[in-house]
C-alpha cells in the first residue's frame, strides 16, 4: 500500500451560507425578471400590442436573468464564500446591462416592437 489515499474533498462552504448567498442575489434577479413580465404585459396589453420581434426580445429579457442565475450557481456552489459571491454578482451585473439594453432599445425603437 504505497498510494496514500486523499479523503474526498466536501464542499467549500456549508449549505446555510450557499443557500444565504444564493437567496440574496436571487432576489435581485427576480426583480429584473419581474420588471421584465411587466415591461411584456404592458406592451401587449397597450394600445398597438407587439409583433413577433416584440415577443422575442421581452421574452429574452424574461428568460436571460434566469439563465445567468443557473449558470452562475452552477459554476461556483462548490466554491468559497467570496468567489461565490464575486461570481453572483458578475452575473447580476451582466444582467442589469442586459436589462439597460433591453430598455434602450424598447424606448428608442419602440416602433419596431409594436404591432400594428
Amino acid at each position: 500500500m504505497s498510494a496514500v489515499e486523499r479523503p474526498a474533498r466536501a464542499s467549500a462552504l456549508p449549505t446555510g451560507i450557499i443557500f444565504t448567498i444564493a437567496a440574496v442575489f436571487g432576489l435581485f434577479y427576480a426583480y429584473v425578471v419581474w420588471n421584465a413580465v411587466t415591461l411584456l404585459v404592458t406592451q401587449a396589453t397597450g394600445p398597438l400590442g407587439i409583433n413577433g420581434l416584440g415577443w422575442f426580445v421581452l421574452s429574452l429579457a424574461i428568460v436571460f436573468p434566469i439563465v445567468v442565475f443557473a449558470g452562475g450557481f452552477a459554476i461556483a456552489w462548490r466554491r468559497r464564500a467570496l468567489p461565490f459571491f464575486l461570481v453572483m454578482l458578475c452575473g447580476l451585473a451582466v444582467v442589469a446591462v442586459f436589462w439597460l439594453n433591453i430598455l434602450a432599445y424598447a424606448y428608442s425603437n419602440g416602433a419596431s416592437l409594436l404591432g400594428g
